[in-house]
């Protein structure tokens, strides 16, 4: 049995995935050919937004979003510490601050309350300044965004969707994008949409912070914009006017996601009928089931379930030869690296609860319904 089954999918979809890797072989256009520009139409168009800006990964993808932004020493960027690390290490690279907010108990994404109460801290304590929100879509729900949304908009702070688990996610039939100046995303193989390879993606309906952060995926190389208020008519990746990275993502995964596209949306429907067996047999048996938030509805990255002996239970899993994964078992704000990076976050309950008692079962669009009920069975089975 596999956590994340990708070959299934490879099989339903194997002759026009390699059909599309040989066409950018033969075309030797292997970066920022065609086919980015392509995705990047299609990303778009899936959210209703205006813009998609692909990169090499998803941490390059929010980095780039702070970059277009020019934060710099003393801003504060408020994140969830109940999430992978990569969404607060990016905030030292520009010198600033990751300040840690808790999270909800039902869904796990940043609450609103604990967000404000971050904010009027930092505010009160003077030393900081606030600037970004960066609320993460985790297990591939939507966060709260109208809530969030109102609090940044009363404080001035720009706001970030980090939808690297959740890209394809909707909130009352709107995507993350609808209210965040930026969404990001990951194509990690195991994201709901993954390529085979590291890349990401940035949307945004902002056409003049698009073109900026296009510039800065490849060397802050000068814009339409710039070039035509300098008059340069070369190559605009030999002028320079900001300080950008090398963050292109490879033309043969670009092909590979416009055929993962085509099938995304029946994909999202097959998660979500894995997700609804699992909650029908273990509703009111076990700790605590999945809940997504009023009128989302979820691609389903992983299917997270709480146990209060948690550990012991994915022992007895292992040992019937059922995988599983910890979905994290040391909040960001225990970590060494926030120690030295960050501000003192003191506790923060339900993530630390969270972290003691999570554990995601088997979850993909072909996860057969046998190996589903014995999943079921054997986590109904333990008596620890």
């Amino acid at each position: 049995m596999q956590f994340i089954d990708l070959q299934a999918q490879r099989r339903r979809i194997e002759p026009e995935i390699n059909g599309a890797v040989q066409r950018v072989i033969e075309s030797g256009k292997y970066v920022l050919g065609p086919e980015v520009g392509e995705l990047e139409n299609q990303l778009a168009a899936w959210c209703g937004a205006k813009h998609s800006v692909s990169c090499a990964n998803g941490t390059d993808a929010l980095a780039l979003a702070l970059m277009a932004w020019q934060l710099k020493p003393g801003d504060a960027v408020f994140c969830p510490s109940f999430t992978f690390v990569a969404t607060a290490q990016v905030v030292p690279w520009l010198g600033a601050w990751p300040v840690f907010v808790d999270i909800l108990p039902d869904t796990y994404n940043m609450d609103p309350a604990s967000l404000e109460a971050a904010v009027l801290k930092v505010i009160a304590e003077d030393k900081l300044k606030p600037k970004v929100v960066i609320a993460v879509d985790l297990f591939g729900q939507s966060a709260d965004y109208p809530a969030i949304k109102a609090i940044c908009d009363r404080h001035h702070m720009k706001l970030i969707a980090d939808t690297a688990q959740g890209y394809g996610c909707t909130l009352n039939g709107r995507h993350p994008s609808d209210w965040a100046d930026i969404a990001t995303t990951s194509f990690f193989p195991a994201k709901p949409l993954g390529c085979y390879g590291d890349g990401g993606a940035i949307i945004t309906n902002d056409s003049a912070l698009a073109e900026v952060i296009e510039s800065l995926r490849v060397y802050g190389k000068v814009t339409p914009t710039d070039a035509a208020q300098r008059n340069f008519h070369h190559d605009p990746k030999y002028l320079s006017l900001r300080v950008g990275m090398n963050s292109r993502l490879d033309t043969i995964q670009a092909a590979i996601l416009l055929e993962k596209l085509k099938i995304f949306a029946d994909e999202i429907e097959k998660r979500e009928t894995v997700a609804q067996r699992y909650t029908a047999a273990f509703a009111g048996k076990i700790r605590r089931v999945p809940k997504v938030i009023a009128g989302g509805q979820s691609v389903w990255a992983q299917y997270v379930i709480e146990h209060e002996n948690r550990n012991a239970l994915q022992a007895h899993l292992t040992a019937s030869g059922i995988p599983s994964m910890v979905y994290y078992p040391v909040p960001i704000h225990q970590q060494d690296f926030a120690a030295r990076f960050a501000p003192p976050a003191g506790s923060l309950p339900v993530t630390e609860t969270a972290s003691r008692h999570v554990l995601a079962l088997p979850m993909h669009p072909y996860l057969p319904a046998a190996d589903q009920d014995r999943v079921i069975e054997t986590v109904l089975s333990f008596n620890g």
